[in-house]
């Protein structure tokens, strides 16, 4: 198949991690259905997208924190006879916040965000993809996936949720042509964690912060390669491995001295 006739839908791609995935995959070749709920913003990054890279791009503004969300999407692109080669499921939402502390409406939306939708759309679009024998997935989990620590209910098991369905679709789906990757970033350089200019300066000099680009690079190139999951950065797998041995008890002496 000629790769040009190829689509690639990217969620979340208004601004930030989404936007360098849809850069990263226009660059490849692929045509882009790109989807947020940020229309201007949207409309923008298409046209420069457009401009840069000489492919279709189909801006959808659309709430994807709704139950029918996922179905509205695929049956939008089956309407129009867009055969989607890729699915990258980055959109989310991030609160640094006690679950109790956070409204009933945020807690709703980041559970539609970080679970029924993607599975959905993954669902839905797999299902083609099965067909035809051949297509790649991306799931956008996070190192926090393993992490049971404060302010970060929802959040870390919203992205643990995806990194066990990742991978149990993975072996489902591998030997019918379908790759499902799992990315499990730390700090990315976005708007999502609020970080002050001098903070964010710092983290991106000493390597520990990744720029959205970056990311999206590898997490593609590990995704066409066939892989199942990336931690990218060396700092990322560190973190992983320390937070993971540090037990309940100190968690709640941390929280008591206000250390975190």
């Amino acid at each position: 198949m000629d790769k040009v006739k190829e689509y690639a839908l990217v969620t979340g791609a208004s601004s930030g991690i989404g936007y360098a995935y849809a850069r990263e995959l226009a660059s490849r070749g692929y045509n882009l259905v790109i989807v947020s709920n940020e229309g201007p913003a949207l409309e923008e990054k298409a046209q420069i997208i457009r401009t840069d890279y000489s492919v279709e791009v189909e801006a959808v503004t659309m709430d994807l924190g709704t139950q029918d969300a996922a179905k509205q999407l695929y049956c939008w692109c089956k309407e129009r006879q867009l055969e989607v080669e890729f699915l990258v499921n980055n959109a989310g939402v991030y609160h640094d916040r006690d679950f109790l502390d956070d409204s009933e409406q945020f807690n709703s939306l980041i559970l539609m965000l970080h679970v029924h939708t993607p599975a959905m759309l993954q669902y839905y679009f797999t299902k083609d993809m099965v067909e035809r024998g051949h297509g790649h997935v991306i799931n956008m989990s996070s190192v926090t996936s393993l992490f049971g620590i404060q302010r970060m209910a929802t959040y870390s098991s919203t992205k643990g949720f995806l990194q066990l369905f990742s991978r149990s679709t993975y072996v489902e789906l591998k030997d019918k042509g379908v790759s499902v990757t799992c990315v499990r970033p730390g700090a990315i350089a976005t708007t999502l964690y609020n970080l002050k200019p001098a903070a964010m300066k710092a983290g991106l000099l000493v390597g520990y912060i990744m720029t959205p680009e970056r990311l999206a690079r590898r997490a593609v190139r590990a995704a066409l390669r066939g892989r199942p999951q990336i931690t990218p950065g060396f700092y990322t797998k560190l973190l992983n491995v320390l937070v993971a041995l540090i037990p309940t008890w100190m968690l709640r002496l941390i929280r008591r001295l206000k250390i975190f």
